[in-house]
C-alpha cells in the first residue's frame, strides 16, 4: 500500500463556493478532505467503467465476426508477430 499523500489546493470564487456549499453542516460532508475523496474515488470508477466498456467494445466487434475468420495460433507464433523486430 502506497504512502498516505498530502493535497494543498487552493480554490477561489465559485469553486470554493461551490465546496463550501457541499461540507459542513449545509452538504453531504462533513469537511473538504471527506469530499475530495469521494471525489477522487468517483473519478477512478469512472475511469474503470470508460475502460471496461472499451474493452467490451472491442471484443463484441471481435466475437461478431464469423468463426471461420478465425486463425489458430500458439503464444510463441503470437508474441513474435506482435513484438518489435530487435534492432542489428
Amino acid at each position: 500500500m502506497s504512502k498516505p499523500m498530502t493535497l494543498n489546493v487552493r480554490v477561489t470564487g465559485p469553486l470554493s463556493d461551490f465546496v463550501a456549499a457541499n461540507v459542513g453542516d449545509s452538504g453531504a460532508y462533513e469537511n473538504v478532505s471527506e469530499y475530495v475523496r469521494d471525489l477522487i474515488r468517483r473519478d477512478m470508477v469512472e475511469r474503470e467503467a470508460e475502460n471496461f466498456a472499451r474493452l467490451r467494445a472491442e471484443l463484441q466487434q471481435a466475437f461478431s465476426h464469423a468463426d471461420e475468420s478465425f486463425v489458430r495460433t500458439d503464444v510463441d507464433a503470437f508474441l513474435k508477430k506482435v513484438r518489435p523486430k530487435s534492432a542489428g
